[in-house]
């Protein structure tokens, strides 16, 4: 058994939108645990299976980290038919899934992450039914086909919360025939160092920014609540008569115009700023520069921006539901995401009452030190590393 221990791993890693230039949670997730991996793992041979795109320079190949192009098809295709292949040529021991799916038929021992299992919730689907694009419409049908299947199949399951973990356990019962282990996400280092004034003011005018704003990432996924926060920031504003504006990522013009129609608050629009998609190293001054950060989410498997807004020193309004206590713990405003007025307390208290303000961002700085990448990703190799030593026994 201890020779077992001392021989080299040969690791597969599905990281396949990591080249995409539009990179969103899962993505870099798996981006930060191969990152880490590189500089913790100087030993074993890992192969990182990714689909060429307009990014490729995010991660480098060095020498135990094999990077893998894998072209053609969309994604059920590659992963289902064009993965498998490929992981068979290179003789990994095992293949880690990084983002909720995995391939069906294939011999090669799979860990898989499942973020969350929001796609396979009736409530959340419901939401789903109107808004959501029909991108995320077509993945959460090929998530709901096969994920009772990648379930079953995995070696290993990993989760990104004790929520999580918990909520997968009672969905699945006796199909989950192996372990599961929830491995808490981290925080990116370049946000827990305060950007300096000159990087401030950069950021400022490359966005426009306006000088007092509440922040929020938006999105026509209902469970991101955009409608109930601008509900609430409609509210604010009529309670203070202040010069907030309240800066959205992730929202079109076209969204926005929807949602405020259906809220019967279309004057809002001047009080708006929309950006669109903010690559991930100008969100540390995007999050600094503002005096609120808002994320009262209906529905989250961990809830990275919390934390990234908590590194850079910003108040967070989140929720009292799933994953987000567990994350937040005491350093965020908690509400009822569902009541619109619970939201407007929240940002009043905040705004007006300095002590409890600054009582938030401390906790906050504290909070956020908890969430390690690094720590992650040396979990993660210890879960390699068991599971190499139960296949090869």
């Amino acid at each position: 058994m201890e020779q077992l221990k001392t021989k080299k791993m040969r690791i597969g890693i599905e990281a396949q939108r990591l080249f995409r230039p539009q990179k969103h949670g899962m993505d870099r997730v798996a981006l930060e645990l191969i990152k880490n991996l590189q500089v913790i793992d100087k030993t074993n041979e890992y192969f990182i299976f990714v689909k060429p795109d307009q990014d490729a320079s995010v991660i480098s190949k060095t020498s135990n980290f094999n990077i893998i192009e894998i072209s053609g098809g969309p994604y059920p295709y590659w992963e289902q038919i064009k993965l498998p292949k490929i992981v068979k040529a290179y003789n990994c021991d095992f293949l880690h899934c990084t983002s909720n799916t995995a391939p069906l038929y294939t011999m090669t021992p799979l860990v898989t992450t499942l973020h969350d299992i929001i796609y396979m919730e009736e409530s959340v689907l419901k939401l789903l039914k109107n808004r959501a694009s029909w991108y995320q419409k077509i993945g959460n049908l090929y998530r709901r086909i096969i994920v009772n299947r990648v379930v079953k199949k995995s070696k290993c399951l990993v989760t990104v919360s004790d929520f999580e973990k918990e909520n997968i356990t009672n969905f699945f019962k006796e199909n989950i025939i192996n372990s599961i282990q929830t491995i808490h996400n981290g925080v990116s280092s370049h946000f827990m160092n305060c950007p300096d004034d000159l990087s401030l003011n950069n950021g400022k005018i490359k966005y426009n920014l306006p000088d007092q704003y509440m922040l929020h990432l938006a999105n026509k996924d209902p469970r991101k609540n955009t409608k109930n926060v601008l509900k609430a920031f409609n509210g604010f504003l009529k309670y203070t008569n202040s010069d907030y504006k309240l800066v959205m990522l992730g929202y079109t013009e076209q969204d926005l115009i929807k949602t405020l129609t259906e809220i019967n608050a279309t004057y809002l629009i001047e009080k708006v700023v929309l950006l669109g998609y903010v690559p991930d190293q100008d969100l540390p001054a995007m999050y600094s520069l503002s005096q609120l950060f808002l994320f009262p989410s209906l529905r989250e498997g961990f809830g990275i921006p919390i934390l990234e807004a908590m590194a850079c020193g910003v108040p967070v309004i989140t929720s009292n539901t799933t994953s987000m206590p567990e994350i937040a713990g005491d350093a965020a405003c908690i509400v009822d995401p569902n009541d619109s007025d619970a939201i407007i307390q929240g940002m009043l208290k905040i705004s007006s009452d300095l002590k409890y303000k600054n009582e938030l961002i401390s906790k906050g700085l504290e909070r956020c030190k908890k969430f390690s990448w690094n720590n992650m990703a040396l979990q993660v190799l210890e879960v390699y590393k068991k599971l190499f030593n139960e296949i090869k026994a």
